[in-house]
């Protein structure tokens, strides 16, 4: 699948803050311009526009995690338009690749239980539960790379 992970630029960022989730998914994640502003208050962090076959589809963030060697991913969204083709699965994928060519060996996600919850997601790609909570109610998920 052609996708691939590029920086936000100048040029870029209006579009990139115009991509939503659907209306049921919105309680899940939060928008890509509050992400953006977030972090860059956060000096690990590192975010990418997703790209699908030159397309703009997604968004994702990570930062460094609490324990060494290990990430935190930050945010996480495709598109409403673009769900369920697979670029969601192929984006992580480059995401874990890359963060094991910068030597990190597990990376560590939260998310909010509900009826649109990407907890099955997120376990199809190896997560597992920590049966852990952060301060704000999330659940803490963890996959080894």
């Amino acid at each position: 699948m052609n996708v691939e992970l590029r920086e936000v630029t100048a040029e870029t960022v209006r579009a990139v803050c115009r991509l939503e989730v659907s209306a049921d998914q919105q309680s899940y994640v939060a928008p890509v311009a509050v992400s953006i502003a977030q972090a860059h208050f956060e000096s690990s962090a590192t975010f990418r526009a997703i790209h699908a076959h030159d397309q703009l589809v997604g968004f994702i963030l990570w930062r460094d995690g609490n324990r060494p060697k290990t990430a935190y991913l930050w945010r996480f969204m495709i598109d409403k338009a673009h769900q369920k083709k697979g670029y969601a699965r192929s984006a992580l994928l480059l995401m874990f690749s890359e963060l094991k060519a910068r030597g990190f060996d597990g990376l560590t996600t939260s998310i909010v239980r509900g009826e649109h919850s990407p907890l099955g997601f997120y376990l199809s790609l190896g997560f597992v539960e920590t049966n852990e909570i952060t301060r704000s109610g999330e659940w803490i998920l963890q996959r080894s790379l």
